[in-house]
């Protein structure tokens, strides 16, 4: 029987006037990809965020790999390190690092030290075609190279469930097309749970699971 790594069980979302999810349930096992589509204002971004534990739904529970996430903030970011790992739309490196380090620094949060964690990096950077760009900084950097070093970041300590927020949204198609195909192979190979939330059909298409988020519902 496979391993359930996320659950969402009987989620509500309250916001003044307005209930976005009620009773919202999501069981993601491991090694499974699952795509969630939707048209704009839906709740898709709301939702992953719930799933990340970056905020408490109204109602109901979010458990990562068994654990529900805990009410503190910082409990929250503990419990999160190693385990799962998060890719934006718009990458969120922190400017002032090199590529290496922005990578190297996922791998410290999950308990990496810093020596091994920057040899890490220097491989993964590798991975997804990077090992000349490691110096660095995102302004030094393409979009699609700020996103492969986002990618890298979240891959690289080997977490058991990855959550992508429009990954690809914020590139040109060449470039897209060419993200999408490294994220095919490195999840693959990983044997990762992704959750990934798009409008990119085509990336959806590549999921074993695709769900409808509507009326605050998963269909």
């Amino acid at each position: 029987m496979a391993i359930e790594v996320l659950v969402a069980h009987q989620l509500g979302q309250d916001f003044p006037g307005v209930r976005l999810f009620e009773s919202l349930n999501l069981s993601v096992a491991e090694g499974e990809q699952v795509a969630i589509v939707g048209r704009s204002g839906s709740g898709k971004t709301t939702l992953l965020n719930l799933l990340a534990g970056l905020s408490l739904p109204s109602q109901g529970e979010v458990r990562l790999c068994g654990q529900a996430y805990p009410h503190s903030a910082t409990a929250r970011d503990h419990w999160r390190a190693g385990r799962l790992g998060m890719v934006f739309q718009f990458h969120h490196l922190l400017g002032e690092f090199s590529a290496q380090e922005n990578v190297a620094l996922g791998l410290q949060l999950a308990g990496s030290s810093k020596k091994q964690a920057m040899t890490q990096a220097a491989e993964w950077l590798e991975r997804v075609g990077l090992g000349h760009r490691i110096d660095h900084v995102p302004a030094q950097l393409s979009g699609g190279e700020r996103q492969r070093v986002a990618i890298a970041r979240a891959l690289a300590p080997a977490p058991p469930v990855v959550l992508m927020d429009e990954p690809t949204g914020n590139l040109d198609s060449q470039t897209a097309d060419e993200i999408q195909g490294l994220l095919k192979t490195l999840v693959r190979e990983a044997s990762l749970a992704l959750v990934i939330v798009t409008h990119d059909r085509e990336l959806a298409g590549g999921a074993d699971r695709v769900l409808t988020l509507s009326n605050g519902q998963l269909a």
